[in-house]
């Protein structure tokens, strides 16, 4: 079984299911509050990619994984960062506004920051980047999703609603799937490297937390906003990481997504942790 016949569907139907729970107010909190969105967007598109890039260069890892490495770090959120920022007590505001401005500006970010990075690495594994079929690929299954998923919810808002209900209950036991099928699929490889690339991913992870709190802190954030900015900066869309590697239209390699799966599962083992922790203090406040 080919791994993109699960991937694809699943990406598109998490994409829609964002479109659904989207209002167009959603993209005015960015006029409202300018600074905690700034912050967020520099988190997740400027400095998880640059400390990706430093990280797999301080571990040296190989080029095909250096590029699933960076990948990931390229495709910020998804839904799932809206339930973690919840469980935190944070600003779901927040962070379904930078969720959605996240997915529409990676459609630019992402073929640049790849096509550097199959630039600086590819060469030696003979991989290159297709950057006119990643930019329609990434509009097909995320742009117009998203957007006919706006349109339902304006349009049938009662359903839309119900349809929401029903997709959430779906959308991470889809992700499950899809990281089992890959997991079984490609369990030697995942085996052989899963010390060196599960050590680089926890530093990418904790890195990432660090930054998206010490950002906050030095912007003056509120607690609500921290926890959002932090949540969101750590969280990736695995699915749209795999999809772009497994695509027989772009990369159609799939030692590429390697990185996302295990970044998926360590992203939920520390973010899990931190949410607790989160909780925590802020009951004994």
């Amino acid at each position: 079984m080919n791994t993109i016949w699960i991937v694809l569907p699943i990406l598109t139907l998490l994409m829609f299911e964002l479109g659904l729970t989207l209002k167009p107010s959603d993209f005015k909190v960015f006029l409202s509050r300018p600074k905690p969105v700034i912050v967020g967007l520099t988190g997740q598109l400027i400095l998880l990619p640059v400390l990706a890039w430093l990280v797999a260069w301080t571990f040296h890892l190989p080029p095909i994984f250096f590029i699933g490495f960076v990948l990931i770090a390229c495709c910020p959120g998804g839904s799932s960062s809206n339930v973690f920022s919840m469980l935190a007590k944070g600003d779901v505001a927040l962070s379904v506004s930078l969720t959605a401005l996240s997915s529409l500006i990676t459609l630019i970010t992402v073929p640049v920051i790849m096509g550097v990075t199959t630039s600086y690495v590819g060469e030696s594994v003979d991989v290159h980047l297709p950057v006119g079929k990643l930019i329609m690929q990434n509009l097909v299954l995320m742009f117009v999703p998203i957007l006919l998923g706006l349109w339902v919810g304006h349009r049938f808002p009662v359903a839309s609603s119900r349809m929401d209900s029903v997709l959430r209950k779906i959308a991470f036991p889809s992700i499950l799937l899809l990281a089992g099928v890959f997991f079984l699929q490609n369990r030697t490889a995942i085996m052989e490297n899963f010390g060196l690339l599960g050590l680089s991913v926890t530093v990418l992870i904790l890195l990432a937390v660090g930054g998206g709190t010490l950002m906050s802190y030095m912007a003056r954030l509120a607690g609500r906003e921290r926890r959002t900015i932090v949540i969101e900066v750590g969280m990736q869309n695995a699915a749209q990481a795999i999809a772009i590697a497994c695509s027989p239209f772009v990369f159609n390699n799939e030692l590429i997504a390697v990185p996302a799966i295990i970044y998926a599962l360590m992203m939920n083992v520390v973010l899990i942790v931190y949410v607790a922790i989160a909780a925590r203090v802020k009951m004994t406040h």
